[in-house]
């Protein structure tokens, strides 16, 4: 992870905003418009503009913010009026840019609403997808703002930045800060935003060491199932009837499965255990190749594990199914679950621990993505999970941002070092990217997907 230039950037950057949020309220000439929504989100979740308080009332902007940050996620909601102080053009991208915090941003102007993100919290088609969601005639700011909160939390990457306070945090358009002094500032600015960056990392490392603690369960269950496979086959290279390729087979299982051990071993981040479940895998099928050999049967096609618990081996057929109030997919599974499936009965699945019992592992969040990415592969697995909360997270750039070492997570100042084009170059419209189109309430169809 390339983090050697956050502390100098993130010092700057904070320090800047701080003295242009301040400079103004000395010079005695308030700071307005986006200056003034920038200041109050860097201090919590929701603004309400004064000539915008009409369509969000304070209980419910204060209930909105206490639903953001208990969840701690970088989610920023800002109710503004339609008005010159607000042009269209490049608002999301200004808003993100004064704010200078990666997030997803969602603006209500006037009786409009778009949103944008950094690519680290949540994908341009994930956004569209849900602006889509949210969009529609004759809906009122409350309930358009709580439905994009409670369908973006779930899925955004990062966490909430260390600025907002402990207190109320929706706004009433009053900029934070205004009294504090020119000179603390100067002299705290920098100390400060080395200080929010050191914390942010350590919660970052200790969010990835209780994930890893999780996935260290389920990989030494698999390692320690994998070994027991080996016992049960009770090959022996000089055994009668063993030649030289099944000499290798067994080689090359039993490589696997010190390679699977060392590797858990040294695991020092979530993303380290897909080496590990890569070379179980290989180790299984070498052995399921032995096996064949041994009782002259044809050799088994290289194919995914069995999609309901890797330890079943490899797969030998594909079967239609649909996880809990999803859509149907084709898996690949292993011969007793095809028979169960086709019976009627449920197959057996991989289940692991979590806040509310036992689970399916597709059902227990992101920190099981590097174990089965290793079974299956990148490029296949957010298809096997669509609609299930792992493939949810599998499937936007926020998973990379959480698990895979992304320089600034989500909630982290990046000031104006952030991608552009994941807020849009010119026009608000369709949500992500904001690139034509307009700001455009019920503009968008179908979900957008």
């Amino acid at each position: 992870m390339r983090t050697s230039r956050i502390p100098v950037l993130a010092a700057l950057a904070g320090l800047a905003l701080m003295l242009f949020v301040l400079l103004a309220p000395a010079a005695g000439a308030r700071a307005t418009g986006i200056q003034d929504a920038a200041a109050a989100l860097k201090q919590g979740p929701v603004y309400v503009h004064p000539d915008a308080s009409d369509q969000l009332t304070q209980a419910q902007a204060d209930a909105l913010a206490q639903k953001i940050e208990n969840a701690d996620k970088p989610v920023f909601v800002a109710v503004l009026p339609d008005t010159s102080e607000f042009p269209e053009q490049n608002l999301l991208r200004d808003l993100r840019t004064q704010t200078g915090v990666t997030g997803l941003y969602g603006v209500r102007l006037g009786d409009q609403f778009d949103a944008g993100a950094d690519s680290s919290v949540m994908s341009r088609d994930a956004v569209q997808n849900l602006v889509s969601s949210v969009t529609g005639p004759g809906v009122d700011a409350n309930t358009q703002l709580n439905n994009f909160v409670d369908q973006a939390l779930p899925v955004a990457g990062g966490s909430a930045p260390a600025t907002w306070s402990d207190g109320s945090a929706a706004s009433d358009g009053v900029p934070v800060g205004g009294l504090i002094t020119l000179g603390a500032v100067v002299a705290a600015g920098g100390a400060g935003a080395y200080a929010i960056v050191r914390r942010n990392r350590k919660r970052k490392e200790e969010e990835e060491r209780e994930a890893l603690e999780k996935l260290r369960v389920v990989v030494d269950e698999d390692i320690t199932a994998f070994g027991e496979e080996l016992e049960r086959l009770d090959f022996h290279p000089s055994e009668k009837g063993a030649d030289d390729a099944m000499r290798a087979d067994y080689e090359r299982s039993l490589d696997a499965y010190d390679k699977a051990k060392s590797l858990m071993g040294s695991a020092q981040h979530p993303h380290d255990v897909r080496g590990v479940t890569q070379q179980v895998e290989d180790g299984r099928f070498a052995l399921a190749v032995l096996a064949a050999r041994r009782e002259h049967r044809a050799l088994p096609e290289r194919r995914p594990p069995c999609f309901f618990d890797p330890r079943h081996g490899p797969s030998t057929a594909d079967r239609t199914w649909s996880p809990a109030g999803g859509s149907s997919r084709e898996v690949p599974v292993c011969a007793a679950d095809a028979a169960r499936l086709d019976e009627g009965r449920d197959p057996e699945a991989r289940t692991v621990e979590t806040a509310t019992g036992r689970r399916p592992y597709w059902e227990a969040g992101p920190a099981y993505g590097p174990w089965a990415g290793g079974y299956f592969g990148g490029g296949l697995l957010p298809g096997l999970l669509v609609g299930t909360m792992l493939g949810s997270m599998l499937s936007t750039p926020a998973y990379a941002g959480e698990y895979g070492g992304n320089e600034f997570e989500g909630g982290d100042f990046s000031g104006a070092d952030f991608s552009s084009g994941d807020f849009g170059g010119s026009d608000f419209g369709g949500g992500g990217g904001f690139d034509g189109g307009g700001f455009g309430g019920g503009d968008f169809g179908g979900g957008g997907f």
